[in-house]
Order: structure tokens, then sequence, then C-alpha cells
């Protein structure tokens, strides 16, 4: 043993383990298999051809797509060139609005569609736009994107990427054949602290991470408001059907990528799911809305709060928690352990063996609050230095932002993106498993490799500049 290679031997012995416990699973369904045979290029580190201006649709203008669609349209070498939503009052605002952006020298043919369910396929179909930006309701994310990659445009999806493993598959399968670009847009993956902990996790401060936490508890049940028009309106009927994690990427993302997972090192193996009883969202119905209303119709099924758990193939273990329903102050965790020590938010601490110089003694105590100044100096991420400035003002403190100047980038440059799609996927997924297992009593459900075991090829996300 003292001749093996620690991590080697550990890799080796972890992978095996976990296939052995996923075995009896994988003959559940062919969907959740990951024999699934490839079609087309692998697109873990892609790099599509370079595009001097990106012509640009949007399907969806309402909550998420306007932040998208200004700063977009603000950006230089781009060009607003279509615009889909349902409604035509929409449409005609944030054409208008993107008109006024590019001051008479670019977006100036916007072409509009609206007041049909099926207009944003004639919208591909005449305008075939390098890139399409997708948001919309869950249901609609997976067969808009597929559709778009088949008619030759780059896109790029809001959370999540798809709702069942089935449509995951179809996405990877699409992006390979047609080589588009497919990417989730996980903002949270660029805010500052997120940043940070990156850089912090590839230099070593905290050692090997060996655990992580997630979450996404935010309570938002004001959005039951919204009943014909708006988010609640269509995410009030899946907290009332599904019981599981249905929104797991914000929290996940981040960590994920702090453990290079689906990246060379390590890849996600099994999960397991409980969720506590649905309370809140009726009490909240039955407190708010007359009897006969249609949120008081609706069996709640779905769990307060889910609490999974997933194993990765060399054993690591990152819980991932979500509630949008609870009264309690927002937070997403973002929580890594390492052999040296740990870093984890809301709030902001640090915390490191033999402490950190001229502020804690030893692990015992957290550097927070205004201690954290001197991480900041060290360790901001050299992007955030570089695109702070010019996005700070966008959406969520600058996040969106800083996402969507790195996407114009990478396709003007002809760079791999920073978020690919299996890691998408692979983020999204936690949704459909969390479900199954939590039906099942918490049984262990494995994660399909949607790399086909190529993530073992696949770049670590660097240090970006």
């Amino acid at each position: 043993m003292k001749n093996l290679d620690r991590r080697k031997f550990i890799k080796k012995t972890s992978l095996s383990a976990a296939a052995l416990a996923a075995a009896p699973l994988l003959t559940r369904g062919a969907e959740i298999a990951s024999e699934r045979p490839a079609l087309g290029q692998y697109m873990g580190d892609f790099a599509a051809p370079k595009l001097e201006t990106v012509r640009a649709a949007f399907i969806g203008v309402g909550a998420r797509g306007p932040g998208h669609l200004k700063f977009f349209a603000g950006l230089p070498g781009t060009e607003v060139v279509a615009i889909s939503d349902l409604y035509e009052d929409l449409a005609k605002k944030w054409g208008e609005e993107a008109k006024s952006i590019g001051k008479g020298e670019r977006h100036k043919k916007i072409k509009l569609y609206y007041g049909d369910e099926n207009k944003w396929r004639t919208m591909l179909d005449e305008i075939k736009p390098d890139v399409v930006f997708i948001a919309t309701n869950w249901k609609n994310h997976a067969p808009m994107a597929i559709e778009a990659m088949n008619k030759g445009a780059h896109t790029f999806v809001e959370v999540p990427i798809a709702l069942t493993m089935n449509e995951m598959w179809d996405i990877v399968d699409v992006s390979e054949t047609t080589g588009k670009h497919c990417m989730m847009m996980e903002n949270v993956n660029y805010s500052r602290d997120e940043l940070m902990f990156l850089n912090m996790c590839r230099q070593g401060v905290i050692g090997e991470p060996f655990h992580a936490e997630a979450a996404y508890i935010h309570e938002l049940r004001f959005q039951m408001e919204e009943q014909e028009r708006g988010t609640g309106s269509w995410r009030t009927p899946h907290y009332a059907k599904r019981n599981g994690n249905l929104y797991p990427t914000h929290g996940l993302g981040p960590v994920a990528q702090y453990m290079n997972l689906g990246r060379t090192e390590d890849n996600f193996a099994s999960l397991v799911s409980f969720s506590s009883p649905s309370l809140g969202r009726r009490m909240y119905a039955e407190k708010n809305y007359a009897g006969d209303h249609k949120w008081n119709q609706l069996d709640y099924q779905g769990g307060d709060m889910n609490t999974s758990i997933i194993k990765t193939g060399l054993g690591k273990t990152i819980m991932v928690q979500w509630d949008e329903t609870s009264p309690r102050p927002y937070s997403r965790l973002n929580l890594v352990q390492g052999t040296k020590g740990a870093l984890a938010g809301f709030p902001t601490r640090v915390a490191l063996e033999g402490g950190v110089s001229g502020v804690t003694k030893d692990h015992h105590s957290w550097v927070q609050g205004e201690q954290l100044e001197m991480l900041y100096e060290k360790f901001d991420h050299p992007l955030f230095k570089r695109l702070n400035d010019a996005t700070k003002d966008t959406g969520h403190g600058g996040m969106d932002g800083m996402m969507m100047y790195r996407i114009v980038e990478c396709l003007q440059k002809g760079l791999p993106l920073d978020q690919n799609v299996y890691e998408g996927c692979f983020w999204s997924a936690v949704s459909p498993l969390s479900e199954r297992s939590v039906a099942s009593g918490g049984a262990p459900q494995p994660f399909p490799d949607f790399t086909r075991g190529n993530w073992k090829n696949t770049k670590p996300l660097g240090i970006i500049s």
C-alpha cells in the first residue's frame, strides 16, 4: 500500500464501490442509464468558431429575460435581432428598450413575435439567430433549447436546463450532433464570494475539499399573487405536485466547480433525498385566499424543506437543501470543507488550520465581517477584479452582467464556455433524482454519466483572468 498513489487508490476503489451500489438501480429504466450511445463530438472543452458580431434572439422577456437582454444589448459586438414572448406588451416594451440601448447604431431591426405559444418556432425559422437566450417557464426549457440547436443556434437556458432525465439526454445528444453550445445560465458561479472561494480552492488554501453544503433557501410565497401571468402562476403547481428538490443549481453549481465534479478529478455518483411534511404552502393559501380559490384546490404534496446528500465517485459528500416556503433569511449555504480549513457563506466566513495570519490563531475562530477585507485583497478572483466595475450595477449584485459578459466574450473569441452542457445536466439532475429518492423512502439513486466517461479528460475550470 505504501507504494500506491493514495489518490488513485481511493479513486479506483470508491468508483468501484459506487458502481456496485448503483448496479441494481440502473435496471429500473433506460432513461437513467449511462450507456446511451454517443451521436456526435464531445462538448466538454468545446470552442465554437468565433462570432465577430453575436446576433441574438430572446425567448421570454417577463422576469429574467429583460435583465439578460439589457446587458447583452449594451455590450460591443452584439445585435438583438428578435424577441418572442407570449404577451404583446412585453415583446414591444423590450424591443423598444433594446433599440434605445442601441442609440440608432445597433438593434435597429428587431423582429417581434407574440400572441401564440409557438411563435418562437416561427422566429427560429425566419431569423436564424447565432444564439438564443431562453427565459421561460421550466417545462419549455428543454424543447426550446433542442429546437434552437437543431436550427443552428447556440443556446443559453435559464435554470434548470430541463425537468426530466430524458430531456437532459436529448439536450446532450443534440448539442453533440449539432456542435452547438447549450449552457445553463447559472449566474451564482459569478458572484464575488463564489469566485473567491473557487480561487482559494484552486490555490490549495483549504487543502483537499471532501465535503460541501449547498442550498436555495428563499421564501417566495408572495409569488402566489401572480395567478394569471408571472412566475407564481406556473411555479405554484410544481410545488403542489412534485416532492423533491425543485431548484438545486444555485447552491450546487459553485461547490461542484470547487470540487472539479465532472472535470478530470471526480464525478457525481449517487443521491439520497428526504423531504419534510408539506405544511407552509397550504397554510399560506388558506390564510390569504378564499376557500374556493384555485390555490386552495391544490393538493400540496411537496415538502417544505428537502434535504439531499450527493456521494461522488471518490466518496466525497455534498448536502443540498431547498426551501422556498418557510419564513427564514435567504441562504445558499455555500460551504466547502477541506483538509486544511473551511470556506462558508451567509454570512461569509473562513476558518483555516493554524489560523489566518494577523486575524485568528487557529481554526476554532472564523474570519468574518471587516476581517475579510484582507482575504478579498489577496484572493479576489481576477475575473471579478477585471469586470466588477463594468457589471456591478447589473442584476443580483453584478453576477448577471458578469455571466453575460463572459458568454459574449467566449463566443467572440472562440473560447470554451465557463459552464458546459454536461454540468447543466448534472446539476439539474438533482431534481428528478431527488423526487425518485423521496418517493422510494430515501433509496439511493445513481447519476447517469452524461459525459459517457469523457469527464476524465475534461479540464477543471481555470482561474480566468
